[in-house]
């Protein structure tokens, strides 16, 4: 995430008639993957992560999750670049124990451990039984060994570049379910990050809207402000903000 500031200044305005500013936050809850993510449990493939800010936990459980985030790229000329990526298909787990293996869980409530049970499961590890065509896609080390080559191969084919390529990752894992209008009337948005994205974009939509042509700042005396932070769901323990 990044923050945002954007600006219009007002025709008559001069030094000392201040701002009218909207402030929000770009961030919101969620699980990044961890510098080294790559791990494996009861043969299968799992994805360390770490949770960031204070979210509701338990609705991550039994959802069609996904990664986004950014890659970083090593040109051919020894440059780096950085794109944007997100796996739209369902690529990870985060399975909750069935009923017979937890059998007090109504009575005592659902109380996972963000550390052991909050692991997303990418796959089954087929190591001994991957088809010749199938290993020679997938390389047989990731970026320093850290992440899954499973996973580096589903980001070069998204980004559409070598796995080789990718030199660095910032990934969170993500909910591929769009969000939606429901309700009876069509009133309510069905959607996560609505803190405080919604916020955000309103901002931003109320500026854009609001300067649409030379005369809306003709008699405008401040500056019309939108500010936009990172980093708010781990403040104050994040100096960043």
């Amino acid at each position: 995430m990044s923050c945002l500031v954007a600006f219009a200044v007002g025709e008559k305005y001069s030094a000392g008639n201040g701002f009218h500013v909207i402030a929000a936050h770009t961030d919101s809850p969620c699980l990044k993957l961890k510098p080294r993510s790559a791990s494996t449990k009861s043969g299968c493939l799992m994805i360390n992560v770490q949770t960031y800010g204070g979210g509701l936990w338990h609705t991550w459980f039994d959802r069609d999750l996904s990664v986004a985030g950014r890659v970083i790229l090593r040109e051919g000329n020894g440059s780096f670049i950085h794109k944007l990526v997100k796996v739209k298909r369902p690529l990870l787990r985060i399975p909750t124990l069935a009923i017979h293996l937890d059998r007090t869980v109504n009575k005592d409530g659902f109380k996972p451990n963000v550390e052991t049970h909050l692991i997303p499961l990418l796959a089954s590890k087929l190591e001994e039984t991957a088809s010749s065509d199938t290993k020679e896609k997938s390389p047989t080390i990731s970026t320093k060994g850290a992440h899954h080559p499973l996973l580096m191969q589903a980001l070069s084919d998204e980004i559409n570049c070598n796995v080789d390529d990718i030199v660095s990752i910032e990934l969170n894992v993500c909910d591929t379910q769009p969000s939606c209008l429901g309700g009876g009337n069509n009133e309510f948005i069905f959607s996560g990050r609505l803190d405080n994205l919604a916020s955000s974009y309103c901002a931003l939509r109320a500026l854009i809207d609001s300067c649409k042509s030379p005369v809306d700042l003709s008699s405008e005396h401040a500056i019309r402000m939108v500010a936009l932070f990172d980093n708010e769901e781990v403040y104050p323990s994040s100096q960043l903000l």
